[in-house]
C-alpha cells in the first residue's frame, strides 16, 4: 500500500498540488468578486491593516515593552513572582510574573505579551514549554478593557463581568492544553530553561559594570524596552497582513448594495455561511436565539474590533440579550483576533512550527470561555430571579 502511495506521489509532482490549491482559492474568489475587484480588495485590505492595525499594534508593543522593562529593572516583576506564585502555579502552571502579562494585554492587546517575552530577565522565570504557552495566555486577555468598556457603554454591566470570568476559564483551558501539546511533541522542554544561564549572567554583568543613577536606569529601561517593541512590531507584519487579509475576505460580505467595487474589507462571507449551517449547535452551546449572532465569534477570530462594530446593529434589530453580551465578552476577549496574530507572535519568539498546535488549543479555549459564560449567566439569572 505504501509503495502505491509513493508511486502516486512520484506521478504527481508536489508543485502541481500547490498550483492547484492556489488556482482553486483565487478562482473561487475571482468568480464571486470579479478578478479586478478581488485583487483591489486584497491590496487595499492589506494596506489598511498595515496602516491602522500593524502600526497600532507596534505602538502597543513599544509602550508595553518600555513599561515592562521598567518593571523588570526596578523589581516589580520579582515582587509579582513572589506574591502571585501560589495562585499562578496551580491554576495556569506558570510562574507568578505571568500575571504582569495578563495585566498588560488586558489594558492593550495580544502582542504586549511578546514585548515582555523578549526581555531575557522576564523569560528566565520560565521553562521552554511554559514560555511557548505565553502566547495563548496573553491572547486570552487581549483588549479586555476595551471589550468590557464597550459592552458597558451599550447598557450592559453585569454580563460583561460574567464574560470576564468566562474568559479566565478559557485561558486556563488554552494555556494548559498548549503546554500539553508542547510537552507531547518536545518532552525535553519540561526541563530546559527558556533562556540560558549564560545569557542572564552576561546581562547582569553588563549592568554591574557601571553604577548608574536612577534616572539613567529608568531612561535605559524605557529606550531598550521600546526598541524591542519596534522589533516585535516589524516581526508581526507578515503574519497580520497575510493571515488577517484572507480571514477578512472569508468573513465579510459585499458592499451595502450587494455589489463588489474593490474596496477594503469586502469578501465572500464563506465563514458565516458555514456557521449558519450549524447554527443549532451555537444555540445549544452558547444560548444564541438568532443565527445572525454567529457572526460575532466568527469575526472575532480575525479582529475583535471589527466584531464589536456588529453589536449596535444587533441591538437595533433586537437580536441581542444579556446572555449574548456575556458570551460575546468571553469569546471576544479570549479569541481577540488570534488567527491574525498568533502566527506572528509565535514567529517572533522563534517557535513558528508550533503555530497549528497553538491555534487549536486557543480555539478550544475560546469555546470553553463562551460555554462557561453562557452557563454562568444562566445561573446568575436563576439566582437573581
Amino acid at each position: 500500500m505504501s509503495k502505491i502511495n509513493q508511486k502516486s506521489k512520484k506521478l504527481i509532482p508536489s508543485g502541481v498540488w500547490c498550483i492547484a490549491s492556489v488556482t482553486v482559492l483565487f478562482g473561487y474568489l475571482g468568480i464571486i468578486m470579479g478578478v479586478p475587484n478581488m485583487l483591489n480588495t486584497i491590496m487595499k485590505t492589506a494596506h489598511d491593516l498595515l496602516l491602522n492595525t500593524v502600526f497600532y499594534l507596534m505602538s502597543i508593543c513599544v509602550i508595553t515593552g518600555a513599561l515592562g522593562r521598567v518593571f523588570v529593572e526596578f523589581g516589580v516583576v520579582a515582587l509579582l513572582e513572589r506574591t502571585l506564585r501560589p495562585l499562578m502555579r496551580p491554576i495556569f502552571n506558570l510562574p507568578g510574573v505571568t500575571s504582569l502579562g495578563a495585566v498588560m494585554t488586558f489594558l492593550s492587546d495580544n502582542p504586549a505579551i511578546i514585548s515582555l517575552a523578549n526581555d531575557k530577565r522576564f523569560a528566565s522565570y520560565f521553562k521552554k514549554y511554559q514560555f511557548i504557552s505565553l502566547t495563548n495566555f496573553g491572547t486570552a486577555f487581549g483588549m479586555g478593557l476595551l471589550v468590557i468598556v464597550f459592552m458597558a457603554s451599550q447598557g450592559y454591566y453585569v454580563a460583561p463581568l460574567i464574560g470576564l470570568v468566562g474568559a479566565c476559564c478559557g485561558c486556563v483551558c488554552s494555556t494548559r492544553l498548549m503546554q500539553r501539546f508542547v510537552l507531547k511533541a518536545y518532552p525535553q522542554y519540561a526541563v530546559e530553561d527558556a533562556v540560558s544561564k549564560e545569557d542572564i549572567e552576561e546581562e547582569e554583568e553588563e549592568d554591574k559594570k557601571t553604577e548608574k543613577t536612577v534616572f539613567i536606569r529608568l531612561l535605559n529601561a524605557m529606550l531598550d524596552g521600546g526598541r524591542s517593541g519596534v522589533e516585535v512590531g516589524i516581526a508581526i507584519i507578515p503574519g497580520v497582513l497575510i493571515i488577517s487579509t484572507f480571514v477578512m475576505i472569508f468573513t465579510f460580505g459585499p458592499a451595502v448594495d450587494g455589489t463588489y467595487n474593490g474596496a477594503a474589507y469586502q469578501g465572500v462571507e464563506l465563514l458565516p455561511w458555514l456557521a449558519n449551517k450549524i447554527d443549532f449547535v451555537f444555540e445549544w452551546l452558547f444560548g444564541f436565539h438568532d443565527p445572525h449572532l454567529v457572526a460575532f465569534p466568527i469575526t472575532a477570530l480575525g479582529a475583535v474590533g471589527a466584531a464589536l462594530s456588529l453589536i449596535p446593529g444587533f441591538i437595533t434589530h433586537g437580536w441581542i440579550d444579556g446572555n449574548a453580551i456575556a458570551v460575546f465578552t468571553a469569546i471576544g476577549m479570549c479569541w481577540s483576533g488570534f488567527l491574525s496574530t498568533h502566527t506572528a507572535m509565535l514567529d517572533s519568539i522563534g517557535y513558528r512550527d508550533l503555530t497549528p498546535k497553538a491555534i487549536m488549543a486557543h480555539f478550544c479555549g475560546g469555546l470553553v470561555a463562551a460555554i462557561s459564560a453562557h452557563w454562568m449567566f444562566w445561573l446568575y439569572t436563576c439566582i437573581a430571579g
